[in-house]
C-alpha cells in the first residue's frame, strides 16, 4: 500500500546520520493537523506535535521530500499528492476519539481510532496491544464490529457489561460498519495514548491477513 509506503518513509533517515526523532504515529498526526488547519506555521506543528523545533523541521524536510506539502510565509500546505494521501489516509483510519477510563482499558487517559475492514487481519488482540507498548503507551485494546456488535477478539463473554456506555459512544461517535477495527489506545497521558493507538493502527494495515 502506497500510503504506508511513504509514512515509512518519511518516519526513516534520508541520509547517513542519525534516525529522526519521531515516528510513523507522529507523521500521521502531523498530516492530520496540517488537514485540519489547511496552512500551519512551523511552531504550531512543533507545539502540537510535542516535538523540538528542528525535529519538526527534519519532519517537513521528509514531507516535502515526498512531494506532500509546500512552504510559503504563511506556512505549510498540502501539495495536490499531500492532499490524495491524506485523504487516502483517512478513508483508512479515522480521526481519534478521546474514551472515559473503564474496565475495558489499562490507563487513565484513553484515545480510539477505527481502522476501516480490517477484522481479517487480527489475530489474538495482543499484537496490536504490544504494538501499543512498544510506542509507549500502557497498551491497547482491540474492538471488531461484526454483526451489529463490538466484540473482542477470541471472547465469548460481553465486555460491555455495566458500561453500555462506553459502546453506544464509540458506536455512534466512529460509526463502524461490518468488519471494521476499533483500537483504544492508553496511557499516561493523552499523548501516549493516542500514539498508542496510531502506531497499532499502523501495524494492522501492514499486517498479513489471518489464513
Amino acid at each position: 500500500m502506497e500510503l504506508l509506503k511513504v509514512i515509512e518513509r518519511v518516519a526513516s533517515k534520508i541520509a547517513p546520520g542519525r534516525a529522526p526523532s519521531f515516528n510513523e504515529a507522529q507523521v500521521v498526526k502531523a498530516l492530520e493537523i496540517i488537514g485540519a488547519y489547511g496552512t500551519v506555521g512551523r511552531i504550531r506543528l512543533s507545539k502540537e506535535l510535542e516535538l523540538g523545533e528542528g525535529a519538526t523541521r527534519t519532519l517537513l524536510k521528509h514531507l516535502k521530500k515526498e512531494g506532500l506539502i509546500e512552504g510559503s510565509r504563511r506556512g505549510t500546505t498540502f501539495s495536490e499528492r499531500g492532499k490524495k494521501l491524506f485523504s487516502n489516509l483517512r478513508s483508512k483510519i479515522s480521526e481519534e476519539i478521546e474514551v472515559p477510563n473503564s474496565p475495558l482499558t489499562v490507563g487513565q487517559f484513553n484515545i480510539a481510532v477505527l481502522v476501516r475492514d480490517t477484522a481479517h487481519r487480527v489475530r489474538r488482540g495482543v499484537e496490536q496491544r504490544d504494538t501499543a507498548i512498544k510506542a509507549g503507551a500502557l497498551g491497547a485494546t482491540t474492538l471488531i464490529f461484526s454483526r451489529n456488535k463490538l466484540t473482542m477478539p477470541s471472547s465469548e463473554k460481553d465486555v460491555f457489561k455495566g458500561i453500555s456506555s462506553i459502546r453506544d459512544m464509540l458506536v455512534s461517535k466512529l460509526n463502524p460498519k461490518e468488519n471494521d477495527v476499533i483500537l483504544v489506545g492508553s496511557g499516561e497521558n493523552k499523548t501516549s495514548a493516542e500514539i498508542g493507538a496510531k502506531t497499532a493502527a499502523l501495524e494492522l494495515l501492514k499486517s498479513e491477513k489471518v489464513p
